[in-house]
């Protein structure tokens, strides 16, 4: 995984966390996704990408067009695109998770 002997103790033993962009080298990995956070609505959703593809909410924003606010906002499920944009960000994100 490209890390410290000293890195992977820290993360066993609770001293430390992963960095979002190592997620998905952790993921694939082990093989499977080992988070327990739910991911039917939206914003659960929105969390699994960021996770898979090690996005921080900037990176993700950028490459929906949105602002970083709006995607931290979604991951809440503090609110959600309009009817029509959600379609379209679904299968965006869909496409690009079978990449």
């Amino acid at each position: 995984m490209n890390v410290s002997e000293d890195c992977l103790c820290y993360w066993e033993n609770g001293r430390n966390e992963p960095r979002l962009y190592q997620y998905p080298t952790i993921i694939a990995f082990l093989g499977y996704y080992p988070f327990d956070h739910e991911t039917e609505t939206f914003g659960g959703k929105i969390k699994r990408y960021k996770y898979e593809h090690g996005l921080s909410n900037l990176k993700l924003a950028k490459m929906l067009g949105v602002d970083e606010g709006t995607v931290a906002n979604w991951e809440r499920n503090k609110c959600l695109p309009h009817k029509e944009a959600l379609k379209g960000l679904l299968s965006t994100l869909n496409k690009n998770a079978a990449h």
